[in-house]
């Protein structure tokens, strides 16, 4: 069989399927990233949600023992948003990051991949593969940058010639011997601004990240939110996006190639008060086709509560006082406690210290007194 001819024709059927960029690398061994890997490892700065051994996600003949290839796909994604609603006092929103707007890119990057594998199959019948999107053993960024989908970026995101770093990627490992393609240039230069202007310190130098103190990470925890990142987080539901709206090459790029991924605002950007007591089922009809509702509505009420805590929304009183009072779990509880502090009026003041007498968990009674001293202040 001719590869290169039935890479070109790879390439040809990828375009026809709404795929953005396509790239071709090769299986060996990812060297720099398995040394990178084993010092966040032992610096603790990974996030948890990593899967797989250090060797299964740096040595793609684990996955595949037959691989000779990877393809690496990249879908962009919109950074602006069509007539968004205002936060405004009294109306308050949060925000959901831009790589959660839409329907779920893993559904949508899967579905490409799916398609591209029976291409393969059809006319490689004794294909062997293995795909993945973002929740596989490969670094889906180490993947594309090797393939040439765009160069690893000082704020740790690919960066595209096309489409800066609003892509979503995926890759597949195959058994066909396709030609690898040459990696594109870094051209961060000296610019350092993603990393001077993260709001929690969390990229500690360009390409290195602590996905400890990473608010897309910590947005994602399910207990109480440590002290030092409350006041950081802002209006954050899921999700941060400063590192990438802040980058150069990212200017002037929004990109709405694909209608799966168009946001609704009222999903993207929803208010704030009506998520306390949104149920399970209706937050799962209404934000559960997000990639953003993987970790279901206890962190995003939580969330919503320090949002409320950040305007300092007096209107969220009497929900915040239901919740404090009457929720089972104690990360609400607490939290809803520790907003009531922190907007401040007698009312907030009165309704923890009446709270106090009826809670039991020391966590909830601790942040009920974390509250309270915000009228020392």
């Amino acid at each position: 069989m001719d590869f290169h001819q039935f890479k070109e024709e790879v390439i040809a059927y990828s375009k026809e399927i709404g795929i953005d960029k396509i790239g071709f690398a090769s299986v060996d061994v990812f060297g720099e990233l398995k040394a990178r890997l084993k010092r966040q490892q032992s610096l603790g700065y990974q996030s948890g949600f990593e899967k797989g051994s250090v060797d299964e996600r740096s040595e793609p003949t684990r996955l595949l023992p037959e691989a000779q290839s990877i393809i690496s796909i990249a879908l962009a994604y919109p950074s602006k948003m069509n007539d968004a609603p205002k936060s405004k006092k009294g109306d308050r929103r949060g925000i959901f990051a831009r790589a959660s707007w839409g329907r779920d890119y893993h559904d949508v990057l899967r579905d490409k991949l799916n398609q591209l594998g029976s291409f393969l199959k059809e006319r490689f019948p004794e294909v062997e593969l293995k795909s993945m999107v973002d929740t596989g053993e490969l670094s889906d960024r180490a993947v594309a940058e090797r393939a040439g989908i765009g160069f690893s970026g000082k704020n740790c995101a690919i960066i595209t010639p096309e489409f800066g770093s609003y892509v979503y990627l995926g890759e597949m490992v195959t058994n066909i011997p396709f030609e690898p393609d040459e990696p594109v240039d870094d051209s961060c230069g000296d610019c350092n601004i993603c990393v001077d202007t993260c709001p929690t310190d969390a990229l500690i130098q360009g390409g290195q990240l602590n996905a400890q103190r990473c608010i897309a990470f910590l947005t994602q925890t399910k207990g109480f939110l440590e002290e030092e990142y409350r006041t950081k987080i802002g209006n954050r539901l899921y999700g941060c996006d400063t590192c990438q709206t802040v980058c150069p090459k990212n200017k002037k790029k929004d990109f709405h190639n694909h209608e799966e991924f168009e946001p609704d605002p009222e999903i993207a950007k929803p208010r704030l008060i009506p998520l306390l007591s949104i149920s399970n089922r209706e937050f799962k009809e209404k934000f559960g086709p997000i990639s953003g509702s993987w970790r279901g509505k206890k962190p995003i009420q939580r969330n919503a509560i320090l949002a409320l805590a950040h305007y300092r929304d007096e209107t969220a009183i009497s929900e915040l006082i239901r919740l404090m009072e009457q929720d089972p779990r104690p990360v609400i509880r607490g939290t809803a406690a520790y907003g009531l502090g922190k907007i401040g009026t007698r009312e907030c003041y009165e309704a923890i210290e009446s709270a106090k007498a009826n809670e039991h968990e020391e966590d909830v009674l601790f942040e009920m007194d974390k509250g309270l001293k915000f009228q020392e202040v």
